[in-house]
């Protein structure tokens, strides 16, 4: 009998009328292909001036994932014994509510809800030109924030991203016009330690633990290929001695 595979998903927490609650997105397929992406930190230049040190880096690579999910609402129907609650909605209303919270990791965190009135505070307090403490200093209205989230591709890759790419094409619909079937283009972001020092939210601090983890698990990774090197590549190399 084959193992049981363990499922990718992103994590991120949605705010509610009751509070924050997890939206934990678990993939009813796992991508057969998944793009990693680096590129140069941010700063470096492509041709450092003369005399430059010209491996010198401000900081960390940029990170990318991109990959491709399918969701299909026959398969959640037909798993009803195992989780009835998924084969409940996938009936009522096809693959609509995985697609939408997908869809919510696009949004500012507090663009409804009670989120709403502190907006609109804000932007009052700084139409009249009252700062937080009620000094005379105009308030800046603050950014809208969209929800740090927690790309887990396994127990050795569990990294804190941001949604910059979403493509949903629905291609089968039930009598409501609910879809039934969806491929999904997802773009991701690791957010660096850096970035992650002006995250607010309940994942800050578990984004930062989970980058320092993941980054420490890549370490231990390239030191044990170190035992791979092969003894004849390593005589070709030019004595500097």
């Amino acid at each position: 009998m084959p193992g049981k595979f363990i499922k990718g998903a992103l994590i991120s927490f949605m705010p509610t009328f009751i509070g924050s609650v997890p939206n934990v997105i678990v993939f009813q397929f796992n991508p057969e292909t998944i793009t990693h992406t680096w590129s140069a930190a941010p700063g470096v230049s492509a041709a450092p001036k003369s005399g430059a040190d010209p491996m010198a880096t401000p900081g960390v690579p940029g990170e990318t994932f991109s990959f491709s999910l399918a969701v299909d609402s026959s398969d959640m129907v037909a798993d009803g014994t195992a989780n009835p609650v998924g084969a409940d909605l996938a009936t009522k209303s096809g693959v609509y509510t995985r697609l939408a919270a997908l869809e919510m990791l696009q949004y500012p965190a507090g663009s409804f809800g009670g989120g709403l009135l502190g907006k609109v505070s804000s932007a009052i307090r700084a139409g009249l030109g009252l700062s937080a403490s009620g000094g005379g200093a105009k308030s800046v209205v603050p950014a809208s924030e969209v929800p740090t989230v927690l790309f887990v591709w396994g127990p050795q890759r569990i990294v804190p991203v941001r949604v910059t790419g979403l493509t949903i094409t629905e291609k089968l619909y039930d009598a409501l016009l609910n879809p039934i079937h969806a491929d999904v283009q997802v773009t991701l972001r690791v957010l660096t330690p850096e970035e992650l020092q002006g995250v607010q939210g309940e994942l800050k601090t578990v984004a930062k633990v989970a980058y320092v983890y993941s980054q420490g698990l890549r370490q231990v990774q390239a030191l044990a290929n170190l035992g791979d090197a092969g003894a004849s590549i390593i005589g070709m190399l030019p004595n500097p001695f």
